[in-house]
């Protein structure tokens, strides 16, 4: 039987649009607070929000590589957001800004998204 007829709530593992920074307003207000966290290749601006969700933005700089190179990281960036967004600190907007790198396997960058995590909640406390 599924989960829901327990009554559990059903964790869902989809990137939607509100989960997104997608106005230049929006990333603006994340860079203007200043708060950055270094991770491996990844340099991460963060922002508190007033919504009861984390929000992901990606920078990418030309500097990374060529077009196929950015993709593949901004896809993998995305990937582990998915993956690990029940357990990043909620109401959070972060933006990441990767500096040039070889793309990694999709488990590294999830490794870095939970260090950046793990130094919300730090500064949090």
């Amino acid at each position: 039987m599924p989960q829901a007829e327990y009554g559990m709530a059903e964790q869902r593992f989809r990137f939607t649009r509100e989960q997104r920074l997608r106005t230049r307003a929006e990333f603006d207000a994340v860079f203007n607070r200043r708060q950055r966290i270094s991770a491996g290749p990844l340099l991460a601006f963060v922002a508190t929000n007033e919504l009861n969700r984390t929000r992901l933005g990606i920078s990418m700089s030309r500097r990374v590589g060529v077009a196929a190179r950015r993709n593949r990281i901004k896809r993998m960036l995305r990937e582990a957001f998915r993956l690990e967004q029940h357990g990043l600190p909620q109401g959070w907007d972060i933006v990441i800004v990767p500096r040039p790198h070889e793309p990694m396997p999709l488990e590294r960058y999830r490794e870095l998204l939970m260090k950046i995590a793990s130094h919300i909640t730090s500064e949090r406390q």
